[in-house]
């Protein structure tokens, strides 16, 4: 029979040691999870409770120094990547200076200084108002716990509640932090700061780059402040990304043949080429529309086609004998026969145009679809490849039927209006005012075919829909602009037009983030929080 020993038992010394070097493990993994803090915010994390104007500076500096070096690594990472690209391209003696230049470069500098400054004085500004302007706290609502009232009634259940009185889920960190900002800041707080930030901040950059940036901001507050207002007042408008995206084709269509100086050249140069038709052409429409004449140069570079066939000859030479004429004689309106040179009849071209403009654009959008599944849903595509193929197949083949069945209206309707021109100066039945006979040669009806042409949009999958919108809408509202200005309509803004449309842009986007982040799209809420966090 054995007895309990009466001395101090000791752990053997492999049992000492596996403890230490689980407690050690545990301190390793600890301290990852400190460094993986600094680089990436985990969800969840908690609004700072800030008491003075000396923590809110420390508060700032530490946010703007970590946003800054992401910035630097982010941006010095695109432009190694694009280097590595060109290298093949560069001789050997070259190559190492191209690295250098971009990681090290100007523009690595300029995008971590904006996104650097930008956070500093936003969380500077947003923190410190509360404490320089006191705001008296709103009452709480009533606890749970505490039962006043005996009879108090079940809450009704989501199926009882109206739709439109809905409010869209939030995790319990985020409902903490929409309880911060209701107590500790108004809503003109986080305006005010997005606008003080953002309108500084644009000044690092390039003006070349500011206009692009400024843009993007400002339609992505326009987003959030639209999903914003139908939410809490119930208005819904039906396809209202497609009417947006249909008036900003009408004018960028419109300024693509009569103010192509209102859109970016690279951006010009693109639509020329999704329109499948002759530069040449496309350079005649845009100098009749601006002058009613055209260079007859660009004609004969048209009739030294190989593709043109002898009809459409015939029609061009006699136009280009009355061009050169005395006095010159240009017509009405450019010919459909140098519109599209191979064919005569203008009923064979919509459906070859179709086609011709279908497989260019297939790879493009393949890339859009399937690269981005395999690089960011890698698991997803691995867990079921099939489905995810044939669902990025099946989104590829309707993009490249939107952008088909788009310019194939558009070359329909430009046909059209010069057979409604012809048939309508000639009938005499009906007496039509001139104006409106000459409306279908005039650099308007240009912008009437971008209209139909955009319905196109309804090919286009539903989700799918909004973002064309959202890219469209930039370019259209700076071409209007600038018409709007050539015609004497609007004011100059001069060198601070940017740093004005940013400020408006992010004082919108701020406020939407502070206190209803649920209306911006996820992208745009994500990218803020890891740069900027609850506050």
């Amino acid at each position: 029979m054995s007895r309990t020993p009466s001395y101090i038992q000791l752990a053997p010394r492999r049992a000492m040691a596996s403890f230490e070097n689980l407690v050690a493990l545990a301190n390793h993994q600890e301290r990852l999870r400190e460094a993986r803090r600094i680089v990436w915010r985990e969800r969840g994390e908690p609004a700072v409770e800030l008491e003075d104007l000396w923590e809110c500076m420390e508060h700032a500096g530490r946010g703007g120094l970590r946003a800054a070096a992401i910035a630097f690594a982010l941006r010095a990472s695109v432009n190694l990547v694009l280097a590595t690209i060109r290298m093949g391209k560069v001789p050997k003696n070259m190559r190492l200076s191209l690295i250098q230049h971009a990681i090290f470069g100007k523009d690595s500098f300029r995008f971590a200084a904006m996104f650097g400054s930008f956070v500093t004085i936003y969380k500077a500004t947003l923190n410190a108002l509360p404490i320089l302007i006191p705001v008296n706290e709103r009452a709480s609502p009533p606890s749970p716990f505490e039962d006043e009232d005996e009879d108090i009634e079940a809450p009704p259940t989501p199926f009882e509640v109206p739709l439109s009185a809905r409010q869209p889920r939030l995790s319990l960190s985020a409902q903490a932090h929409q309880v911060w900002v209701r107590k500790k800041t108004r809503r003109w707080h986080s305006m005010f700061a997005g606008a003080l930030a953002g309108g500084l901040a644009v000044m690092f950059e390039k003006r070349s780059r500011r206009v692009v940036i400024a843009q993007q901001l400002f339609v992505r507050g326009l987003q959030g402040s639209y999903n914003a207002f139908t939410s809490k007042h119930g208005f819904h408008l039906p396809n209202g990304e497609v009417l947006m995206f249909c008036l900003c084709s009408t004018q960028i269509v419109y300024a693509l043949f009569a103010r192509p100086d209102t859109l970016p050249r690279s951006y010009t140069a693109w639509l020329i080429t999704a329109s499948g038709g002759p530069s040449n052409a496309i350079k005649i429409v845009q100098d009749m529309n601006k002058t009613g004449t055209f260079d007859v140069q660009d004609l004969n570079k048209i009739l030294s086609r190989e593709d043109l066939i002898p009809a459409n000859q015939v029609t061009l030479l006699a136009s280009r004998a009355m061009a050169t004429n005395s006095p010159p004689d240009f017509g009405p309106y450019p010919l459909c026969g140098a519109v599209h040179p191979w064919v005569e009849s203008c009923t064979h071209v919509p459906l070859p145009r179709f086609v011709t403009v279908f497989k260019w654009a297939f790879p493009i959008y393949g890339a859009l679809h399937f690269v981005p599944m395999i690089l960011f849903k890698r698991h997803a595509f691995l867990r079921n490849p099939l489905q995810k193929l044939g669902r990025a197949g099946w989104a590829t083949i309707r993009s490249s039927a939107f952008l088909a069945t788009f310019i194939a209206t558009f070359q329909t309707w430009v046909c059209f209006k010069h057979y409604l021109y012809r048939m309508l100066s000639s009938q005499t039945l009906v007496k039509l005012p001139q104006k409106f006979i000459d409306f279908f040669v005039s650099k308007y009806s240009y912008g009437l075919g971008g209209l139909f042409g955009a319905l196109s949009l309804f090919v286009e999958e539903k989700r799918r829909r909004g973002e064309l919108a959202m890219y469209v809408l930039p370019k259209g509202m700076e071409s209007a602009w600038l018409t709007a200005r050539g015609k004497g309509w609007v004011f100059h803004t001069g060198q601070f037009g940017e740093m004005i449309l940013t400020a408006i842009g992010m004082s919108m986007v701020m406020s939407i983030y502070q206190n209803d982040p649920q209306h911006l799209s996820g992208l745009v809420r994500r990218i803020l929080f890891q740069f900027i966090g609850p506050n």
